[in-house]
């Protein structure tokens, strides 16, 4: 029995008595209860009523495999090698890194509902509740060498800004790697991050790790506990299931990365630019212990950001730098 084969029962809808879920899982009441217990301490809501049973308060969709891949159009089905479905992962960027080392990985997709040590850009660590957000990698060869993927993060943005888009939501981009969102607050939080991982040769065959995380519908207590302002995409659309979004999704980012040599950034620049989050607005740039107050004006056909400050014009390129609006 694991935590998804438990999920999957209590989210029918129904009550069920602890004696009928150690049946249909095979386990002991006691199993059971354990895991009900753990159920409490990642954020998800039971109801309990005496003669009944237990239910999910909110039903969760599982991720599904075979529903993502019959989602996908037949272009973007060409372009994937094996999707992976996995409850729980360390990481499924250093996933799709082991596949490489196993020789495969290229066009190779990795799926999770929690990851227990998540990155994000400069080491910080990405968390999120148990089947509560899309987090996804994606494996890429590439032949041209790292200098041909210049802006490759910002490209990813606009892709999922576009699928976003023909639901509803409005999404903001934040160089060089963040998804905006409006909270139900009004407030523009954090809805997505993209990791782009590439080793290799700079100037010949290179592996590229594409790494989302998307946030879906966090629950009040688990944002409470977060430290900077985020959204999910239940703010803005309701209905959108997780396993559409995955297809959706997938259905252009391999496109995307089967193109993007030949292609590179400059025909996405104008996508991004118009969906600057901070473009005319004060900005602090971060360099270590180094802030710089700037104003953001907008990316080149190299996906560096340019600002004004008392110095001048400058290009950011990336690397140990962050950028935030200043409030």
């Amino acid at each position: 029995m694991t935590i998804g084969d438990l999920i999957r029962l209590l989210s029918d809808g129904e009550f069920h008595s602890g004696e009928q879920l150690g049946e249909r899982l095979g386990v002991s009441r006691t199993a059971v209860w354990k895991q009900l217990k753990k159920l409490e301490g990642m954020d998800i809501a039971l109801e309990a009523v005496k003669g009944q049973g237990y239910r999910l308060s909110r039903p969760i969709e599982l991720l599904d495999g075979g529903l993502i891949v019959a989602g996908l159009s037949r272009q973007g089905r060409q372009h994937l090698a094996r999707l992976f479905v996995e409850e729980t992962l360390p990481s499924s960027n250093e996933f799709i890194r082991q596949r490489f080392a196993q020789g495969a990985g290229h066009g190779e997709v990795c799926l999770v509902e929690q990851q227990s040590e998540g990155r994000g850009r400069r080491g910080r660590a990405w968390s999120t509740p148990w089947g509560r957000a899309l987090m996804l990698s994606v494996g890429w060869r590439f032949e041209s060498g790292v200098t041909a993927l210049e802006g490759l993060s910002l490209a990813v943005g606009v892709i999922l800004a576009r699928v976003l888009e023909r639901h509803g939501a409005l999404p903001r981009l934040k160089w060089p790697n963040d998804v905006l969102l409006e909270d139900s607050a009004g407030r523009l939080g954090k809805l997505a991050g993209i990791l782009v991982e590439i080793s290799g040769d700079a100037a010949g065959p290179c592996e590229a790790i594409i790494g989302m995380g998307i946030n879906f519908d966090l629950p009040d207590s688990f944002r409470d506990r977060i430290d900077q302002q985020v959204a999910s995409l239940h703010d803005q659309v309701v209905g959108l299931s997780r396993n559409q979004l995955a297809a959706e999704l997938l259905d252009e980012l391999m496109p995307l990365l089967a193109g993007y040599e030949a292609a590179g950034f400059t025909s996405w620049q104008d996508e991004w630019n118009g969906r600057h989050a901070f473009h005319g607005c004060v900005i602090e740039i971060l360099r270590g212990q180094q802030r710089i107050v700037a104003t953001a004006e907008n990316v080149d056909e190299s996906g560096n950001l340019w600002v004004r400050h008392e110095g001048g014009r400058e290009r950011l390129g990336g690397g140990e730098i962050s950028v935030r609006g200043r409030t």
